[in-house]
């Protein structure tokens, strides 16, 4: 895998990861901007998922078991410790869809329109263009149909939710498609403007979910982090020359982090509920962090395990 990439996911993963921490640091401001984690992640799909080989349902197929496999073993953990029970959804929502992992099901959906833009020359080759489609799609909703009368516009479950994730992987696919001419290419200004972004999008959410009188402005809010994405992505691109002479323990720090993001994402819920109260901060942070890594890594090992004993059950048997 190209470092950049695994740099990114794991970053990712971190900021989807803090932004959960609510309750853990003395000010909860700290523990924000998950949804930027979100869209930096399907970017990095979309860059990583560009070249499609297969048909649908093979390639769909793979997806859906990389997905679903360790929400199957975490959500049938949970009940039986007790966390949560099937009573509060459905069965068909505990294990199948949505699931109570909204990430999950939104990439699930996601995939689908990915798979045509990617599958269909003239529109793989004019990512632009589809890019700037689905931004007069989001519009038109976002005029004609959004309640812009208060704050909802990061609904995780809502279109334009969606839409912001969706432009999200085009716009990695379209550094896929420019690999040459953006990789190990650094624009220095990036170094200050992605920081800057991130404060840009934070401090603008904390303002628009607090001044209901400008509600009628959130979707700069989506927007604001397809720039934070497209600003932290090219940085990292630029850099991965660099990032591949990283110290050997850093760059294994960050490739164990990277190869379990949705495992980490998975646990981490419940783990966060059940230990947050039990200590103060600093404390309550290394314990919680420690806690999610390691069951994040046991989740991962074992989907790993049933994944290898798949294969090895129903390989195709080579032909002489």
């Amino acid at each position: 895998m190209v470092t950049f990439i695994n740099v990114l996911r794991a970053l990712a993963c971190c900021i989807i990861t803090n932004s959960h921490y609510t309750g853990v640091y003395p000010l909860d401001f700290i523990a924000n901007g998950g949804l930027a984690g979100n869209a930096l992640f399907c970017a990095v799909s979309g860059y990583c998922l560009y070249h499609i080989r297969s048909n649908f349902p093979q390639w769909y197929g793979k997806r859906l078991i990389r997905c679903y496999l360790p929400v199957w073993i975490i959500t049938a953990v949970y009940v039986l410790l007790g966390c949560f029970t099937t009573a509060e959804q459905s069965l068909l929502s505990s294990f199948l869809f949505p699931t109570r992992y909204h990430f999950v099901a939104s990439i699930i959906l996601l995939y689908i329109p990915f798979f045509i833009v990617m599958k269909v020359k003239v529109l793989r080759e004019h990512l632009p263009w589809v890019l700037g489609g689905l931004g007069v799609v989001a519009a038109v909703y976002y005029a004609l149909f959004f309640d812009k009368s208060y704050w909802h516009v990061e609904d995780v479950r809502g279109f334009l939710e969606r839409c912001t994730l969706f432009a999200a992987m085009l716009m990695g696919a379209s550094f896929r498609q420019n690999d040459g001419k953006y990789r190990d290419k650094l624009c220095k200004w990036l170094i200050l403007l992605a920081p800057l972004m991130f404060g840009v999008y934070l401090g603008g959410n904390f303002v628009f979910s607090r001044k209901a009188s400008l509600a009628m402005f959130q979707i700069i809010s989506p927007l604001c982090r397809l720039v934070l994405v497209y600003c932290v992505f090219r940085l990292f691109m630029g850099l991965d020359g660099a990032l591949q002479k990283l110290p050997k323990a850093v760059r294994g720090a960050v490739d164990f982090l990277a190869v379990m993001t949705l495992e980490v994402y998975l646990v981490q819920g419940e783990i966060i509920d059940w230990l947050r109260p039990k200590f103060g901060f600093p404390v309550n942070w290394l314990v919680l962090t420690a806690a999610i890594l390691l069951a994040g890594l046991a989740l991962h090992w074992v989907c790993e395990g049933l994944m290898k004993l798949w294969e090895v059950l129903f390989r195709k048997p080579k032909t002489p």
